[in-house]
């Protein structure tokens, strides 16, 4: 692998009700994520499916050397702060230099399993496989890899996200080991866990054999009491040193005493769904569920629910196992902001913007207004003052149709300077005071920015039912064409740009 970018600078301290910039999630975000580039490695592939490679694997097996060049393809853009604690480098440029110290010994077989995947044809990636950091320690790490959008073709934009799962490892082997650390395990475990009795449980569910009930299911439905009584009839009998430290609980007795603030809202759905897990004699089950710390914050849980070996007619000995996935929670949730999002204007993009057409084109409601929009003068931005001054202008033009637009409208960049605007039940008055007020955040937009004046073309069209929206984008476009032909012969020196036939 080899640096493409350098990494950015920490962000600085700001207020925190501002929001934080695409960059600054990125770096803040508590799992390692990578941005690398895989386009070398495309064209790898290209050439050898048209040498007639057909089974990758086996290709790959045959000669070790094809799966390091596939390696030496892969282009590190950027890491995040995270990437650089786990793997003790000083920043992007000294973990790139000794990339060969953290991809080493037992990972060849997964990362071949990687490359077959996308071979295949996969968007997504994963695996679980070893690291080293560059002081030689031993990660664990469960990988996890996506096609950004637009990138499909040239596979030029590949977002990583990996989740260190060394102490989790390492305390499920200690446990393997011998029993004789049991307790040990149990205290200082790196995940939350429970000991619990069950047992009244068990005889409420015998009760209710007894009478005839057959449909639990059904049963909790008409009685959501039951479930209730069947969460006060729960003893704990212990919880370990992680468990208040991710309940942020002082101690066993302040947590036991405020159980009702850790288990609530939603988590009587959950509940629900475990009691009939165990109606249907699954003794081991898990789910993701959320509950919440001792100070109100909220925690993504992984749960297992296993009963003790030699408790099944009584349930009087539980475990439960809870493991805190709210980071990679939220790094699905910013694969999720990147897969719908612009990464430069923060506004939609073009992948939003056709589904959300055809949305709107089965439901509407109608009518339905198109504004089509293209930055003028980008061409010449870049050309003389260079692509960092284009992009700024961009970003502008987020910050101006970020504001002009409210739900449930939504703004879309469609392309390099073009961008679309959707307006359900909104008619041709209310497009056009839309456009007026777009115009008067430009003019205000160019009032703060000093230098580089920003100027917009725009054509819109309003569809009615029945109307393709496909069409009204179309006509709208059309329309922002002739518009911009009206500026450019309004400001002579400017290149005129056509649409495409």
């Amino acid at each position: 692998m080899q640096n493409d970018h350098p990494s950015n600078a920490s962000p600085a301290s700001r207020n925190p009700a501002q929001a934080l910039s695409e960059q600054e999630t990125f770096d803040l975000t508590p799992v390692s994520l990578w941005k690398e580039d895989y386009s070398g490695m495309k064209r790898l592939f290209d050439e050898w499916r048209a040498q007639g490679v057909v089974d990758l694997r086996a290709y790959l097996k045959e000669d070790l050397t094809r799966a390091q060049a596939c390696a030496r393809q892969i282009r590190v853009v950027d890491v995040n702060r995270r990437t650089l604690e786990w793997y003790e480098a000083r920043d992007l440029e000294h973990l790139v230099a000794n990339l060969d110290k953290v991809f080493r010994d037992d990972m060849i077989d997964t990362f071949i399993d990687e490359l077959v995947q996308l071979w295949e044809g996969k968007q997504n990636f994963s695996s679980y496989t070893v690291n080293y950091t560059l002081g030689g320690k031993r990660l664990d790490i469960q990988l996890s890899g996506r096609i950004m959008p637009g990138s499909e073709e040239s596979w030029d934009y590949i977002l990583l996200a990996i989740e260190n799962v060394t102490e989790r490892e390492t305390a499920r082997k200690k446990l393997s080991r011998s029993e004789n650390y049991a307790r040990g395990l149990f205290e200082y475990s790196p995940i939350s866990l429970w000991v619990e009795d069950f047992s009244q449980v068990k005889r409420l569910f015998d009760d209710l054999h007894r009478i005839g009930i057959t449909d639990f299911r059904t049963f909790t439905d008409v009685h959501p009491e039951f479930v209730e009584r069947c969460m006060q009839e729960i003893r704990v009998i212990d919880v370990n040193l992680q468990t208040l430290s991710m309940f942020a609980a002082p101690d066993k007795a302040t947590l036991l005493s405020r159980l009702s603030d850790i288990f609530r809202d939603d988590m009587h759905h959950h509940f629900n769904e475990q009691l009939i897990e165990l109606w249907n004699g699954n003794l081991f089950h898990q789910r993701e569920v959320v509950n919440y710390s001792l100070t109100g914050d909220q925690l993504y849980v992984h749960l297992q629910f296993s009963v003790f070996p030699g408790h099944e007619d009584s349930w009087g000995l539980v475990l439960v196992a809870l493991t805190d996935i709210t980071a990679r929670k939220k790094a699905e949730a910013y694969l999720e902001f990147l897969g719908k999002h612009d990464e430069l204007t923060k506004l939609y993009n073009r992948a939003y913007m056709v589904d959300e057409l055809n949305r709107l084109e089965r439901k509407g409601p109608f009518p339905v207004s198109v504004i089509v929009a293209d930055l003028n003068g980008l061409k010449e931005v870049n050309d003389e003052l260079g692509h960092a001054a284009g992009d700024a202008l961009l970003r502008r033009v987020g910050e101006v149709l970020g504001k002009a637009v409210e739900r449930p409208g939504s703004v879309a960049r469609t392309g390099g300077d073009e961008f679309a605007i959707l307006l359900p039940a909104t008619d041709e008055r209310s497009c056009a005071a839309l456009i007026e007020q777009i115009q008067k955040l430009v003019d205000l937009n160019n009032q703060f920015y000093s230098g580089i004046t920003l100027s917009l073309s725009m054509g819109s069209v309003t569809a009615m039912p029945g109307e393709r929206l496909e069409h009204v984008v179309q006509r709208a476009d059309t329309l922002m064409y002739e518009a911009k032909r009206q500026y450019y012969a309004s400001t002579p020196g400017l290149e005129r740009r056509q649409p495409l036939d």
